[in-house]
């Protein structure tokens, strides 16, 4: 008997939630078939067989989150027992499925960050946190009742209830695609109906008295009516959401965050600018005239990097939670370059096949709720970065011109800082360049 213990599926991730067994308890599998998919901080990747055997016990079922290292399940390898339930072979086998687990890089991007009622409007925020890779691999699949599938969209059926043996796949030789699933489940031929109750004989009525009539006659005394508790019922959080709330709750404790806000006049861009590539593009120029808030801060060792490249944390909002991706170089790409980067990551976001590398070590935030609504906020640095600039709605404000009035178009900034590391004085000095930046034409 051989266990499996949970290997660490991204780069320091404390834990995994299952998210399907693809075996059940007493099949036989091969070496690297496909044993389990599991939902990492923001990615579901598939977990191969590291031994040969039979499925002897699993220690989780869908829903539940394992731990980095705690037991996952058993195998029966009929091999004497010579080793430890909990030893590993000289092989290591956590370290190779995890190498075979860890979904392909594809960028991922956030939504375009546009505004609402603006010519480039787009449909996510952006927050951010990022890091990159050069190499570009394809998504993993297998094949599941014959038909073939990966992880993140059988974990998508799974969620929107589809049967995957429904659906006409549209994707490269044959693979369903995660649009292909959302099809099936807006028309709903899988789905099955829900049984109708079947109607309770009607009682036949019966003589009352009148001291019954009075004690069955309802009372209009408000003091009389039982209290009902709120509607609703308690849902753990999961996946995303629940790497969402671990990541705030850090911030919380870690960042002294003061917040800093203005408007940039943006009237002399032209008729459909690119919003998400200008915002990008002032970040920079803000960190040219202030370097140190295009930081890291390490609390533990009190010590800070400035950075000398920029590399942007952008969040797209979903309804599965706020992912995170990182938009790389921003210091050295073109607006063509910006634009086919977020592109790329906003459509890996959407298929959940963004893999951990690409959610993490951006240097500095960007987030644009102006999307939906509001003028101002008080956006969460996630530590170890220093700072997060947040756009609110374009709108148009009577501005001072010459000794005149004139209507402008403008946008509202909000630039939250870690005060242990970065002055007011340095802050303001990074969202004056900005702004200067977004007042330029081109």
């Amino acid at each position: 008997m051989k266990t499996f213990n949970l290997p660490d599926l991204g780069e320091g991730l404390p834990d995994a939630e299952i998210v399907e067994w693809l075996v059940e308890e007493g099949d036989t599998v091969k070496v690297d078939d496909p044993i389990v998919s599991m939902e990492t901080a923001k990615a579901v990747v598939e977990v191969p067989s590291p031994y040969a055997g039979k499925i002897a016990k699993f220690y989780g079922q869908a829903g539940d989150v394992i731990k980095t290292g705690d037991p996952l399940i058993d195998f029966d390898t009929g091999e004497d027992a010579g080793e430890d339930a909990g030893e590993q072979p000289a092989a290591k086998p956590e370290q190779e499925a995890a190498e075979k687990a860890r979904p392909a890089p594809e960028p991922a991007a956030d939504e375009n960050v546009g505004q609402a009622g603006e010519e480039r409007a787009d449909t996510g925020t952006v927050v951010g946190n990022v890091t990159t890779s050069d190499e570009v691999l394809k998504q993993a699949h297998s094949s599941v009742g014959g038909v073939k599938v990966s992880p993140a969209v059988r974990a998508l059926a799974r969620k929107l209830k589809v049967d995957l043996s429904t659906v006409e796949p549209t994707g490269p030789d044959g693979v369903v695609s995660s649009s292909d699933v959302r099809k099936v489940a807006e028309s709903g031929p899988s789905r099955k109906p829900a049984a109708e109750p079947k109607p309770e004989p009607a009682a036949e009525p019966q003589p009352q008295t009148e001291a019954v009539k009075k004690q069955a006659a309802p009372t209009t005394s408000s003091a009389q009516r039982p209290a009902q508790a709120p509607a609703g019922e308690w849902q753990p959080l999961r996946g995303t959401r629940r790497t969402m709330a671990r990541a705030m709750s850090a911030s919380h404790a870690r960042v002294v965050a003061t917040t800093i806000m203005d408007d940039a006049d943006i009237h002399a861009w032209p008729q459909g600018e690119d919003i998400t590539v200008r915002l990008l593009r002032s970040l920079w120029a803000g960190a040219q005239s202030e370097p140190g808030l295009n930081a890291w801060y390490d609390d533990e060792q009190n010590v800070r990097m400035v950075h000398k490249s920029m590399h942007v944390g952008m969040a797209v909002d979903t309804a599965d939670g706020l992912f995170v991706a990182r938009l790389r170089d921003v210091h050295s790409s073109d607006r063509q370059q910006m634009r086919d980067e977020i592109n790329r990551l906003r459509d890996n976001v959407k298929n959940r096949s963004i893999p951990p590398e690409d959610l993490k070590d951006y240097t500095i935030m960007l987030s644009n709720f102006g999307v939906f609504a509001g003028r101002y906020a008080t956006p969460i640095v996630n530590p170890p970065c220093v700072a997060i600039v947040a756009a609110g709605v374009l709108r148009h404000e009577v501005v001072p011109v010459l000794g005149g009035m004139e209507v402008h178009r403008t946008m509202p900034l909000s630039l939250t800082f870690d005060h242990r590391v970065a002055t007011g004085g340095e802050a303001a000095r990074f969202l004056k360049a900005m702004m200067a930046d977004l007042q330029k034409s081109q």
